[in-house]
Formats: C-alpha cells, sequence, structure tokens
C-alpha cells in the first residue's frame, strides 16, 4: 500500500524557488530562524541556508514514510468524515471484501485478502490480540507495523502457525510483566502502532468463510483481558487534520507532530539533532506559512530533490528480470532499515505498510520485456506462465494491475483488478498446459477473457505478489537472488 496524500513534490515551480534563494536570509521569527538565534546564543553553530536545505532534504527522506503513516491513521482512525474511516483506536475493523477502484487512501492495495485493521493507542497499557484457529488450508497474517513503518512482529500461518492464541503489543515504554496465557510479545517503537490482517480468500463464494475467521479476530486493552480495572486513560490529543495539499507545504509540521510518539532510536539520534538544529521535531512548532522567503524556498527545494531521489530509488530498487524489479522494495524491521532512510522511503512509496520478504514479495513493473513502457492505451500484452514454472509459493500468488499514474485498481467492465493461484483451475490452458494471461483495455474476445486482465486506458503499473514464498530451490529468495525469474510481459504485434 502506499498513501495518496504524499505527492506532487516535483511538480513545485523550481524558477521560483531558486530566484527566492537567492536573496540573502531575513530576520524573520520563524520556526528556523527562532532556533538559529538560540543555538546562536548558545554557541552552538548555526546552519547556513544552504545546510538548512541539506538537512530539510535528508529530514524529508527520513520522515516521509512517519508522515505516510500518520494520514493513513489519520483516514481510518481519528477523522469519522474521511471516507475511509475504518474505526476508532483500539477497535478492529472487518472488511467482507477485497478493495477495488473505490478504496483510494492507499495506492497499490492488495485485492487478494480481505483487510482486518486496528489501529493501536498504546500509551496508557497494552493491547491483547487474540486469534482463532484457522484451517490449515487457509493462509492468513498479522503484521504488525508501527509509526516508523517498522515491521516488528507477526502472528499468523508462516510465523506462529493456524492455531488459536493470545499475544500482547506494548509500547516502547512499557516495563509489566507478561501474563499467563500471552504465547509472545511484540514491542512497538512508538506510541500508536497498526495491525494488519490479510486473509485468504479462495473465491467470491469463499466470503462468508473469511467472515467466519474474521469474526474471531479480537483486540483488547490488556486490563479487559485480565478483567482488572482499566488504568488512567491517556491524555487526549488534538490530532492535526491532514491532507495533500497541507503536507506539500506543511510536511514538518506533521513530522514534528509525530516524532512526539515515536522515541529515538540510537541509529535515529544524528538525524533528530539535524532536524532541531533546524526548529523541526518533538514539541517543535514548524508553521511553514511563517518561515521566511528563503527558508520557505530552501524548504520546498529540499523536499523536491529528496522526492526525486525517493522516486529514483523506488523506480530503480532490486534487480530487473525480464522488466520486473525484484527484491528492492520489501518491508522488515529497525535491524532491516538500520538507519537506510532512503530504502525506508522507497519501500513506503512504493506500497507502505510491505511486508517483510519471508511473507510477501513483490515483483513490479511499469515495462515491457523490452523495456518499453506499459500503456493500455496503445497497446495490448500478454503474460505466459510456463508449464512447471508458476511461481513458488506456500500460499498463494497473484498479479494485480493498476493505473499507472495513481497506482489505484481501475474500474473495469468485469470487476476484475487481479489474476491469482486460485482463479488456475477457471483459467484457459494453452494446448502445452502453459497459462496465458491478456493484458489490454478491451476485452480479447469471450473466448479469452476468462484470462483477461482489464488494463487501464493509459500507462499501467503491474505488481505480483508471492506470498509466504518458498525457500527451497526454485525460489525467489533471498530477493533478487533466487533461482525463480518472473516471465516478462510481451507486446502483441
Amino acid at each position: 500500500m502506499k498513501n495518496r496524500h504524499i505527492s506532487a513534490f516535483i511538480g513545485l515551480i523550481i524558477a521560483a524557488i531558486v530566484a527566492v534563494m537567492s536573496v540573502g536570509c531575513s530576520n524573520k521569527n520563524d520556526a528556523v530562524s527562532q532556533t538559529e538565534k538560540k543555538d546562536a546564543v548558545a554557541g552552538i553553530p548555526v546552519p547556513s541556508l544552504e545546510e538548512t536545505k541539506a538537512i530539510a532534504e535528508e529530514g524529508f527522506i527520513y520522515g516521509l514514510p512517519i508522515v505516510m503513516n500518520y494520514a493513513v491513521m489519520y483516514d481510518y482512525a481519528i477523522d469519522r468524515d474521511s471516507g475511509q474511516f475504518k474505526a476508532p483506536f483500539n477497535e478492529i475493523n472487518n472488511e467482507a471484501r477485497v478493495f477495488t477502484y473505490k478504496d483510494t487512501t492507499v495506492v497499490s492495495p492488495n485485492s487478494d485478502t480481505p483487510y482486518s485493521i486496528v489501529f493501536m493507542d498504546l500509551r496508557s497499557e497494552p493491547m491483547v490480540l487474540s486469534v482463532p484457529a484457522v484451517d490449515k488450508k487457509r493462509y492468513y497474517a498479522v503484521m504488525l507495523c508501527d509509526g516508523n513503518t517498522f515491521n516488528y512482529g507477526y502472528i499468523g500461518s508462516r510465523a506462529t502457525g493456524n492455531e488459536a492464541g493470545d499475544y500482547m503489543v506494548v509500547g516502547p515504554d512499557w516495563q509489566g510483566e507478561t501474563p499467563k496465557g500471552i504465547k509472545k510479545v511484540f514491542r512497538s517503537s512508538t506510541q500508536f502502532s497498526a495491525a494488519i490482517y490479510r486473509t485468504q480468500l479462495f473465491n467470491a463464494a469463499d466470503m462468508p468463510n473469511v467472515v467466519k475467521v474474521q469474526s474471531g479476530y479480537k483486540a483488547q486493552p490488556l486490563s479487559a483481558y485480565l478483567k482488572q480495572p482499566t488504568p488512567v486513560a491517556a491524555p487526549a490529543i488534538d490530532f492535526p487534520k491532514i491532507n495533500k495539499e497541507m503536507v506539500k507545504t506543511n510536511f514538518f509540521a506533521y513530522l514534528s507532530f509525530a516524532l512526539q510518539y515515536a522515541p529515538a532510536g540510537p541509529e535515529e539520534n544524528a538525524i533528530r539533532e539535524k532536524l532541531a538544529s533546524i526548529g523541526i521535531g518533538p514539541g517543535r512548532k514548524f508553521e511553514f506559512k511563517d518561515l521566511s522567503a528563503e527558508h520557505k524556498a530552501a524548504i520546498l527545494l529540499a523536499m523536491k530533490e529528496g522526492e526525486e531521489k525517493i522516486e529514483k530509488m523506488a523506480a530503480n530498487g532490486g534487480k530487473d528480470f525480464n522488466g520486473w524489479r525484484v527484491g528492492g522494495l520489501a518491508g522488515g524491521d529497525r535491524t532491516f532499515f538500520n538507519g537506510d532512510w532512503l530504502k525506508r522511503a522507497a519501500v513506503a512509496k512504493a506500497g507502505i505498510y510491505a511486508n517483510d520478504s519471508v511473507e510477501a514479495m513483490y515483483p513490479l513493473t511499469r515495462m515491457d520485456s523490452q523495456g518499453e513502457m506499459l500503456d493500455g492505451s496503445k497497446h495490448s500484452y500478454t503474460f505466459t506462465f510456463v508449464k512447471g514454472q508458476l511461481p513458488p509459493v506456500n500460499a498463494f500468488w497473484s498479479i494485480t494491475i493498476y493505473d499507472g499514474k495513481t497506482q489505484l485498481l481501475i474500474e473495469n467492465p468485469i470487476n476484475r483488478y487481479l489474476i491469482n493461484s486460485p482463479m488456475l483451475p477457471g483459467l484457459k490452458k494453452n494446448a502445452d498446459a502453459s497459462v496465458t494471461i491478456y493484458i489490454q483495455n478491451k476485452s480479447p474476445g469471450k473466448s479469452k477473457e476468462a484470462n483477461w486482465l482489464p488494463a487501464p486506458n493509459g500507462p499501467i503499473y503491474m505488481v505480483m505478489r508471492l506470498y509466504w514464498p518458498k525457500e527451497s530451490p526454485p525460489s525467489i529468495l533471498p530477493p533478487g537472488e533466487g533461482e525463480w525469474k518472473p516471465p516478462g510481459i510481451a507486446l502483441v504485434n
């Protein structure tokens, strides 16, 4: 998934920015200037305008996933009028459906598995997540992802098995004891965190069975689990409204706000200190509209150049196999990213809340096998799996198509957004037992429609998902190094 609010920085008018930056620095009482004055009085070196820009660029790359996550949390758990609201904090929301083109808060969404989600407020006490026994033939996964977009734990088929169990999620400062009955404790690095559930759906008729599984997902505060008195509630928070226009200019205000609930890890100390030197950080009021013209220009240019670096990394991450990028954009925990903020930002940009590679691999492409951009308004394409060379997975695989401009699912006449392995029995096989998928804007004809993946009337973006990839050869693991490669997308002459 990826957040639709974070976009369009490259459209900023560079000429105007450069013109403003050429003017000498003013003496305005903005956040940056005030910090500079305090540091000067304290004998701390004051960043130059160029250093301010460099810090802001690094800070934008560092902070992008954090602000993206806040925007999703705001739409899903805070703003009841967002049109995408799911449930308040600490209450689980189950979707008895897959995502469609109408779901727009996140882009590159999975349309395979009905989602369940709970955003957790861990400030006053831990949360206990309980899962039911799930049929071993059905894959499910609960990904724990915090405000830093670190995947800090998993519950589910691969990680813990399909047996019933109770698991506890604690905040960064929790020091209590683990009660009896808890199978495992997971620690979030931030006070607000998400649990994202993916439950396999075999076909449309299977939805009642998925709903039955979802009804067994429980989320409750520790005190309720133990049937004890509720602790003193954490202070109420005035969460700042966020939308894509506000983010364009006030990005660092949202970052400062979110960092209040995210204690710095050892690898974050350096970037936090740099940000503090220009007035950005927990408890600091950073308002773009109050900045001097020079600082506005520096911040905007920093964001634009940071965005370009992230886009480049997202486009070129991993290795190229037949036009697909493989292995570069998996999620992970704090140790996995190890202070590589550009890598973390690129993963969020390509699809926030991406799984760890051992849970799912995500080959993605905008190109055919000859390196030409995919475009449904100009061409038709085919994609063929040779007999015996289907994606090697323990769970299931899918190929999802999106609008190449928005990375949103596409409204189409047959309401089909993907082709996946549960659909194989209904797909037509070629004479050699291979399977060809037709990727085009218009129907390939009734005889081929079972294998039709409707394309947008314009640029195409495609994502392959391999859930619980096999580790024995042939495997797509290790990322970018495995023996199995996705076949290329062929242009139809």
